[in-house]
């Protein structure tokens, strides 16, 4: 009887923590936007994409739960249905978050040390190792001087006699 009570509490707490995970994934559902029109949802897609949630971690506002995210995604939305370009979204949501909000900032006089200093840091790098490399090269096929040869003869003799 004892061991049948003890089933019994397992599977009501199995059952609790079950519709505590379904609950909670259905609170989380992100409310994805639908067009009629394809070429439209693929640039919801790609904006919904390419927008950092301000509020997230490093998260696109199509991935976010977040408020500010969903506000967000309904702007975008709002403003494709009125015609506007993907620049002109960028630039409306640029306006009122910063340039932080798009995940590949674009190349102005702000960012340029952003896109410049990578490859400029892959060139310093090749140099240095073309630098280390030629050195390593001349100091291995430099012959010894006498004063060398003597020195390594004298410490060659000494480990013999140990």
């Amino acid at each position: 009887m004892a061991q049948r009570m003890t089933w019994v509490r397992l599977a009501k707490a199995a059952l609790l923590a079950l519709s505590m995970l379904v609950a909670g994934a259905v609170t989380a559902a992100i409310e994805v936007r639908q067009f009629d029109d394809p070429v439209l949802q693929q640039r919801y897609d790609s904006l919904a994409a390419s927008l950092r949630c301000p509020k997230c971690a490093n998260q696109a506002i199509g991935d976010s739960d977040s408020p500010i995210a969903g506000d967000m995604r309904e702007r975008v939305a709002l403003l494709l249905e009125e015609g506007r370009s993907d620049r002109e979204i960028q630039d409306y949501m640029i306006d009122r978050f910063g340039e932080y909000v798009l995940y590949n900032p674009r190349l102005t006089d702000r960012t340029w040390l952003l896109w410049g200093l990578p490859a400029v840091l892959v060139v310093l790098g090749a140099a240095v190792i073309a630098l280390i490399v030629r050195a390593r090269r001349n100091a291995s096929n430099r012959a010894l001087s006498a004063e060398e040869r003597q020195r390594l003869e004298a410490l060659i003799n000494r480990e013999r006699t140990r």
